[in-house]
């Protein structure tokens, strides 16, 4: 089945605020005008998700016009490991938290746990996002009940985890879109947003399953960051097959960018 006879779905979803990082402006963060493909594809994921497929986007929308807001948030400068984590659940060991203000008495520092950034992000941005269900090998006679089951679930606003629009603080709120053509256009917006990121997985990998067997020298699923030249016209962002040549992917000897 080619994903143009693939059901499409769609969501509408909306914040206070959002805030899609553009990679070369890490440090102080600024938000690219729309949700990149990986942001769009954590949308539907919150509402539905399986090992047995994954979500490939094919559009996104702006149904308002960008509207930047600077804001100076604090951020947690440590991470917590893996294999810490695993010790806690297994008993061995005291949980240790991550201390966004700590002082000498706790940490046996004055150094603080958090540092303060500069970030330009979008106030009360509104989209509209289209994607179709890409089943992995051996699951596609499945293909309808997945379908079916997306629907059943966004219909009712049911999601495993409430949706976000970049970081996890701008909580998104979503309705499923039943018959776009009686849905307002796009905002007529148009910009060449240059090359964009993609997604940070190989969404052509079950890294699931890998997790399950965890071959001999496997020890996590490691980035593999995607770039696509993106273009907004007319509100509109088209979004290509992550399998197709327009998105750039690392890898020696196939013509790809790395």
């Amino acid at each position: 089945m080619t994903l143009s006879e693939k059901r499409q779905h769609t969501l509408e979803v909306w914040a206070d605020f959002a805030c899609f990082t553009r990679p070369e402006m890490k440090v102080e963060r600024y938000s690219y005008p729309c949700p990149t493909p990986s942001a769009a594809r954590g949308a539907f994921e919150a509402v539905y998700f399986k090992p047995q497929f994954f979500w490939q986007v094919t559009r996104i929308e702006l149904l308002s016009f960008p509207s930047y807001i600077a804001l100076r948030r604090n951020e947690v400068k440590d991470t917590i490991s893996e294999r810490a984590v695993q010790n806690w659940m297994a008993g061995k060991g005291t949980p240790e938290p991550l201390w966004a203000d700590a002082d000498k008495g706790l940490l046996g520092t004055d150094q603080k746990g958090r540092t303060q950034r500069q970030t330009m992000a979008l106030r009360n941005p509104r989209y509209r996002l289209s994607a179709c269900i890409m089943p992995r090998r051996g699951h596609e006679s499945q293909q309808k009940a997945f379908d079916e089951q997306f629907i059943r679930r966004a219909v009712h606003g049911k999601c495993f985890q409430q949706p976000y629009l970049g970081c996890r603080e701008f909580v998104a709120f979503f309705r499923y879109v039943e018959n776009i053509e009686r849905e307002p256009a796009a905002a007529a917006y148009n910009q060449d947003l240059g090359l964009m990121l993609y997604d940070v997985f190989d969404l052509a990998n079950d890294h699931h399953a890998r997790l399950r067997e965890k071959p001999a020298g496997w020890k996590s699923v490691t980035p593999d960051v995607s770039l696509f030249r993106a273009r907004i016209e007319d509100g509109v962002l088209a979004v290509p097959r992550y399998d197709s040549q327009e998105v750039l992917k690392p890898g020696p000897l196939t013509g790809r960018s790395g």
